[in-house]
């Protein structure tokens, strides 16, 4: 049952890749030639939001005490470096492999599998990787914009390397063992994580004229930023690096970095943190 899971969500990704070559558009950016199917993709996921993943966020922050939020994310977060350290190993980086690989000693021993972040604190690194990133290590450098049912903002690389790593029988299997189980486990991870970016919601509201243009531009700036790649999305002297802060002091799942401020004043700043609370996770 567990498998069959791991097919429909991989699959999820497929058919979008495959929607999305497909499509006959007119793109407004030749940076999103898929815009025509990207612009309903958004719409959907927009309406999904609103009606069932940020009420159930919402219920959710409502009644669990903050340090409990954390400590589930911080459970999730042990997952994201297993995969971390297997990325940093086929783009030829044992040292920080090796950093991943003690996180997830640490944390899931002293840590309580997880639960708690002892690993930061004690000094190493959270440089979390995917398979998007080691497509990009090895020369796949820019790729369009694609927008995923559910997963949200990505682009065809990532896409491609989310599902693929979907599709594969990782750790979690430890956790649950059956289809109802795997339900309750990806669905506290999806409204936890959305719990995390309800004070952005207004600011997404009034930050554009048009919402899928920001966060498309902010998702390309900060997973260029990510890669060390130049803003692919202007040419001013707008520096995103001085723009988005570090990652927030909690571990909770992210894209890799995800701002923990944000400068309503800087556009830049204001769209790369909401790309990274709609990017996948």
């Amino acid at each position: 049952m567990t498998g069959t899971r791991l097919t429909m969500r991989a699959g999820l990704v497929a058919a979008s890749l495959l929607l999305a070559g497909c499509a006959n558009t007119h793109p407004s950016s030749p940076l999103d030639p898929y815009e025509s199917f990207n612009r309903s993709m958004f719409s959907f996921n927009d309406k999904a939001d609103r009606w069932v993943i940020k009420p159930a966020a919402e219920g959710y922050h409502a009644i669990t005490p903050g340090p409990f939020r954390t400590a589930v994310g911080n459970f999730f977060d042990n997952f994201k470096d297993v995969y971390s350290a297997a990325n940093n190993l086929l783009q030829a980086e044992p040292e920080r492999a090796l950093n991943d690989i003690m996180r997830v000693a640490l944390n899931s021993t002293f840590g309580l599998f997880g639960l708690i972040d002892i690993a930061t604190p004690a000094g190493l690194k959270n440089n979390k990787t995917s398979l998007g990133d080691t497509f990009a290590h090895w020369g796949w450098k820019s790729s369009n914009y694609l927008v995923l049912p559910f997963f949200g903002p990505s682009t065809v690389r990532d896409g491609l390397g989310l599902g693929v790593s979907l599709g594969i029988n990782g750790p979690e299997k430890l956790v649950y063992h059956n289809t109802n189980e795997a339900i309750a486990f990806y669905g506290v991870y999806g409204v936890n994580t959305r719990a995390r970016y309800l004070d952005l919601d207004d600011s997404l509201a009034t930050a554009a004229i048009d919402p899928y243009t920001y966060m498309r531009d902010g998702y390309l700036q900060l997973r260029a930023r990510q890669l060390g790649q130049p803003n692919p999305t202007q040419n001013d002297d707008v520096n995103i690096d001085d723009l988005v802060s570090a990652p927030a002091a909690s571990s909770a799942p992210s894209v890799e970095a995800v701002p923990a401020a944000m400068d309503d004043s800087h556009p830049e700043a204001s769209a790369a943190a909401h790309a990274a609370a709609s990017a996948p996770q």
